[in-house]
Parts: structure tokens; sequence; C-alpha cells
């Protein structure tokens, strides 16, 4: 806009000279892009500058109301779309980083739970299967304990009765001692001196026993 503004100005004192300038119209052998070539001379002559029409100094202050004005424009345009849309995605995004490390947070603990509800259920198995290995034991010990007192009581009632058996057998063998002494007591003395009655020997036997 600046350039076209400059080139404007530029394009205006042609068209003056151009008016000002004589027409030479009975000249001979006139060239009709003669005057042309004089209008660029003398435009080129007067106005003619090396200068970059953003660098002139001249078109500073247009520069500078289109610079504000740009400015301005890209500054509303960031303000109230652009930064908008941005932190609305931001927020969107901490929203859902929030929600995934909530998530996860959750799930941690719920591993932690089931963590720790299953070394609490394997303490309670092994706290039951011991108790269950002391019962067990207990109840073996008490019923080896039963058998072996039967199995004692048994045994004393059968050596007492073998005792008495052989209480009563030795009772019954002493009776016979002295009939059986007597006999060969008058067995042996009969085949020594000849008879002799079994009084007299069974007198001589409880005479020995004595």
């Amino acid at each position: 806009m600046m350039a076209t503004q400059a080139y404007a100005q530029e394009a205006a004192v042609p068209a003056e000279e151009l008016v000002e300038a004589p027409v030479a119209t009975d000249a001979p052998h006139a060239d009709p892009t003669a005057d042309t070539h004089a209008t660029t001379e003398a435009s080129g002559g007067e106005h003619g500058s090396d200068v970059f029409p953003p660098f002139d100094p001249a078109t500073f202050p247009s520069q500078l109301l289109w610079l504000a004005i740009t400015f301005g424009a890209l500054y509303l345009l960031m303000s109230k779309i652009a930064l908008p849309r941005i932190g609305g995605i931001l927020e969107n995004r901490k929203a859902i980083m929030d929600a995934d490390l909530a998530a996860a947070d959750a799930s941690r603990q719920q591993t932690d739970a089931a963590i720790a509800a299953y070394e609490a259920a394997l303490a309670a198995a092994k706290a039951k299967a011991q108790g269950i290995a002391n019962e067990s034991r207990e109840a073996i010990q008490a019923d080896l304990a039963a058998k072996r007192s039967a199995v004692e009581a048994d045994l004393s009632a059968k050596v007492s009765e073998a005792e008495a058996r052989i209480l009563v057998t030795k009772t019954e063998a002493l009776t016979h001692v002295d009939e059986i002494a007597t006999e060969t007591a008058q067995t042996v003395v009969s085949q020594l001196v000849g008879d002799v009655s079994a009084d007299s020997v069974r007198a001589a036997v409880a005479k020995a026993k004595e």
C-alpha cells in the first residue's frame, strides 16, 4: 500500500508535464514516440531516487500506521481466537493427563488392596492349616495314648491272670509235693533197707521240711 502511494505521487508529475509540454504538429518527419521519451526523461530526471520505498523517510508515518493496525489486528486475532483455542487444548490435555493419572492411581490402589487381601487370605490359610495340623497331631497323640493305655491295661490284666494261674498251679503243686516226696522217699528207702511203712516215711519227710 505504501509503495503504491509513492508510485502514485511519481506518476502525478509526468501527467502535468504532459499537459504543459508543447505539441509540435508542424515539425516535418516528427517521431510519434518523441513525447513519451521526453516525458520519461523529465520524470526520471526530476523524481529519480535510489531509496527503496519501505526505507524512504517520507513513508515512515504511513508505515507506522499500518504497523499499528497490523499489530492490533494480530493481537486481537491471537487474544480472541488463537490463544483461547491453545488454552483450551492445553486444558483438555491437562484434564486427560489428570484423568489418566487418577485412573493409574486408582488401579495402583486396587492392586495394593488385592495384594493385601491375598496376603491376608494366605496368612489365614496358613494359620488354619497350622491349626488343623495341631488338632490332628493332638488327636493322633490322644488316640495313641488311649490305645497304649488300653494295651497296657490288657497286658497288666493278662500278667495278673497269668500270675494268678501260676500261683494256683504253684499252690496245687505244693500240695502234692509231700505226697510225691513221701512216695519217692518210700521207694528209695524200700530199695535200700526193705519195706518201710508209709506213715514213718511221711513223718520223716515232714520232719525234714521243718
